[in-house]
């Protein structure tokens, strides 16, 4: 089809070439009057031709090539923007998923959770074995019945041609002889040297398996007593059991826990590797500038902090929940977590450390409910510490939380998991307060009330009856420091003795004693108060608990 008049006027001017006004002028790409040659884009006069639109882009192009390109970068920086953020979603996601399945309860890995059974396999033959006698099949027990006669006079012989009977008789007929082909067989088989030998394979491994179980129960028993012996190694294998067990839930996400038994306070001490700080993003997402630069969203401060401990106070339940679930026979009398986050290059740092007693693990429910995540309006995945229950549960439990884990704020372990034998400095507050009771109760003074504790001691009452080593109601003052008890202290326990209607006083202490209140507890007025130094705790250990206590300062 031929163009329209003005078609090629049209194209080059919108290639930024003069168009001659009158249409019957000649018309060229440099003007009515300059020649044109083909392949020679300048005129006669020197001038530049029109530009060529395949020329590269750093040569000259048409006036809107450069829109066109601005337009395609913005496009492009939107879709990588747009991919960036939901890269970031994802994440997001991810934490929300990882939230929800550490939460997950825990199952029990008791002594009898592990116990194993064994089941018997058959033997894989072909067909079941003969019985032993078994008689050979008879024809008698194949044959069908005869069909029933309408009329009573007709002779045997014509009912015997009815066609369906006929039918059944030569379907009976096979049935026997299959039966009496595989009859053969099995016996033909019972007799042979191969199958014999196949059949003591499968019995002799039948008595592995069943032996195999047999000794694993054995010595899963044996653990068991070694467990109610409260021997180290037994303790703390089924409690890395349980913990390992707890795990299964988040597999992805490492967070190894160790575990010491303390014989001396039957406290576990429980090491949880925390999870890199990077999992939590630190993005809301991407955005584009103004002048099509990709910005991130940078999320704030305290909402990614918060996101982490919620993980962490999840991990530390799960592991405090384990531990307490195994303990079915109440070997520990309280656990102590202490979670670490370690970095290359760097020092562990402890973030959250946890000293419960049994009492208080048995009156809180360790985990959060069966939904632990929900979303809040305008919150996404993220919830304010205060709010989140997982939190509200550590810090019942008197737990020490990092503010701040991107600040690297560590918290003051409340007890380490250092040499087998510990000195009191090394033992958690919950520890020394259980150490004492021990010794004083073992002691024969019973009717054992705390009235205060607090991380240097504790100051309680005990009763002893008539006759034993304590007799009469007492009041205990007990600490552990380096700094020596003075007089003053004395005369203060003093006081509490009046004040609590008591008949005497001991004052214990992992250290030592002032010269000044050796003295004054000879005094008249000061004879009812007792005195134990570090030595004298240390021989209590010995001799009620038959255990050491090491000499720290």
């Amino acid at each position: 089809m031929a163009p329209q008049p003005g078609f090629l006027a049209s194209v080059f001017r919108d290639l930024g070439v003069d168009v001659p006004e009158d249409p019957d002028a000649p018309f060229t790409p440099d003007g009515p009057d300059a020649p044109f040659t083909p392949g020679d884009r300048s005129g006669s006069g020197g001038q530049a031709g029109p530009p060529d639109p395949l020329r590269s882009p750093g040569q000259a192009g048409p006036p809107d090539a450069g829109g066109d390109e601005a337009v395609a970068a913005h496009a492009r920086a939107a879709a990588l923007t747009h991919h960036r953020t939901l890269t970031v979603q994802a994440e997001q996601k991810r934490l929300a998923d990882l939230l929800r399945r550490a939460a997950l309860p825990v199952s029990a890995m008791d002594f009898e959770s592990q116990l194993r059974r064994y089941e018997p396999r058959p033997y894989p033959a072909d067909g079941p074995a003969p019985a032993p006698g078994e008689a050979e099949p008879r024809w008698e027990d194949y044959v069908p019945a005869e069909p029933p006669t309408a009329d009573p006079d007709e002779s045997p012989a014509r009912r015997l041609l009815d066609s369906g009977y006929q039918r059944e008789l030569a379907q009976a007929r096979l049935t026997h002889q299959r039966a009496l082909r595989e009859w053969r067989t099995r016996q033909a088989e019972a007799g042979s040297p191969a199958a014999d030998e196949s059949r003591r394979v499968h019995e002799q491994a039948e008595q592995a398996r069943a032996r195999a179980v047999r000794e694993y129960n054995d010595s899963l028993e044996e653990c068991r007593r070694a467990y109610r012996l409260a021997e180290p190694a037994a303790v703390e294998s089924l409690l890395e059991r349980a913990l390992a067990a707890a795990e299964t839930a988040t597999q992805d996400l490492p967070a190894p826990c160790r575990a010491v038994f303390r014989p001396l306070t039957r406290t576990a001490v429980l090491d949880l590797d925390l999870p890199a700080l990077d999992l939590v993003p630190s993005l809301t997402g991407y955005r584009l500038g103004a002048d099509g630069e990709i910005l991130p969203v940078p999320r704030p401060p305290a909402d990614r902090a918060t996101d982490y401990l919620r993980l962490v106070a999840r991990l530390a339940l799960r592991a405090l929940q384990a531990a307490d679930a195994v303990d079915t026979d109440e070997i520990l009398s309280g656990v102590v977590l202490n979670g670490w986050l370690r970095e290359p290059g760097a020092e562990p740092l402890c973030l959250v450390s946890v000293d419960a007693d049994r009492d208080a693990l048995a009156r809180t429910r360790l985990l959060p409910p069966a939904a632990p995540y929900e979303e809040h309006d305008g919150e996404g995945v993220y919830a304010d510490a205060e709010q989140d229950e997982a939190l509200v549960r550590l810090r019942q439990l008197g737990a020490a939380v990092t503010p701040d884990p991107y600040a690297r704020a560590g918290v003051e372990p409340a007890a380490l998991a250092g040499p087998a034998v510990p000195s009191a400095p090394d033992l958690s507050a919950n520890e020394f307060a259980q150490l004492v009771r021990e010794l004083l109760t073992r002691g024969g003074l019973a009717q054992w009330s705390v009235r205060l504790r607090g991380p240097a001691g504790l100051v309680a009452t005990g009763e002893g009856p008539a006759g034993s080593a304590l007799p009469g109601r007492w009041v205990v003052w007990a600490s552990r420091g380096a700094q020596p008890v003075g007089e003053e202290e004395i005369r203060t326990l003093a006081e509490a003795v009046r004040e609590e209607s008591a008949e005497r006083g001991l004052r214990l202490t992992t250290g030592r004693f002032t010269d000044e209140a050796l003295d004054l507890t000879g005094e008249d007025g000061h004879q009812h108060i007792h005195l134990v130094d570090g030595d004298g705790v240390r021989e209590l250990a010995r001799t009620h608990l038959g255990l050491p206590l090491a000499a720290g300062h």
